[in-house]
């Protein structure tokens, strides 16, 4: 079943026409769970590996943040999320390559900042050929690490960046949106961002800003994709919530959309995964934060 985001309640542009040169696309994966085959798009689902393939293990340094150290000396990398090109509209692919696939050792590390460590890897799905089958998380790996297996309904919306604005003029913006705060029942940043695990758009700061520069060249890196705990904040649902899961949300009582992975990232924090796209190989680099 597709997953179709509402529109917003109020034309974010023509409400705050300075948001105007601060909008991209942003491709949101509405993740639910399922049972996705290995060439399928999914979060935490078999990946199209291929057979003669060494699996990816993770030989750095693990941090025990009370959540226990991994059991082997290079515990397996968990797939976090796996999608085809045509399944992601806008997202700039590298030449002749039509599968990204991003995994990540499930243990804390000495890092900075004390949380999984992701890889990106893309492929040309055709060259794939015999999969290796996807091995089971590492013993040890905490569940809020490992993803629930998802499959994805991807979804172009319009994402802007608000945080990225100078302060008075983001001041500014919340003075003028506090007049219509009622209209629209939420925060400006939770109407005008694009919550939860997207590809592309703007990262889903928490704390602020932290582009990474890229160790190559030195320039800023582009944002690919952000690993979220929640997929929008609760008081957000009427904003974020797809027509499609309402009816499950009206007889439960609780928005089946907001944490379909299991994830929890520190306190309802995200990973963001960033990329060089002018130097070869695109080396790619990533920041946490939570709130």
């Amino acid at each position: 079943m597709t997953r179709t985001t509402p529109p917003r309640p109020i034309d974010v542009e023509a409400r705050f026409p300075e948001l105007r040169a601060w909008r991209r696309e942003a491709v949101r994966l509405n993740p639910r769970p399922g049972v996705p085959g290995p060439g399928d798009d999914s979060m935490g689902g078999p990946l199209s590996w291929p057979a003669d393939e060494t699996w990816p293990v993770c030989a750095g340094e693990h941090e025990d943040m009370g959540d226990g150290l991994p059991e082997e000396d290079e515990p397996s990398l968990v797939p976090i999320v796996q999608i085809r090109r045509e399944a992601a509209p806008g997202v700039p692919f590298p030449e002749g390559r039509d599968l990204l696939q991003v995994l990540w050792c499930p243990f804390d590390h000495d890092n900075g900042f004390y949380c999984p460590e992701p890889r990106v890897y893309w492929r040309t799905a055709a060259e794939v050929g015999e999969v290796r089958p996807t091995p089971s998380a590492p013993a040890g790996a905490p569940e809020r690490y490992v993803p629930v297996p998802c499959v994805l309904r991807p979804e172009p919306v319009a994402d802007y960046g608000l945080a990225e604005l100078e302060p008075g003029l983001r001041k500014e913006l919340g003075e003028r949106h506090s007049s219509s705060a009622a209209e629209v029942g939420t925060y400006l940043d939770e109407l005008v961002r694009v919550p939860g695990t997207k590809l592309g758009g703007w990262p889903g700061w928490a704390q602020g800003p932290q582009w990474p520069a890229c160790a190559g060249c030195g320039e800023v890196m582009e944002h690919l994709l952000t690993v979220a705990s929640w997929e929008f904040s609760p008081g957000s649902e009427r904003l974020w919530t797809p027509p499609e899961d309402r009816e499950e949300q009206e007889r439960d009582g609780f928005p089946p959309a907001l944490d379909p992975t299991g994830l929890m990232l520190g306190d309802v924090g995200s990973i963001q995964v960033f990329e060089c796209r002018s130097c070869p190989g695109r080396p790619s680099a990533f920041s946490f934060d939570c709130s």
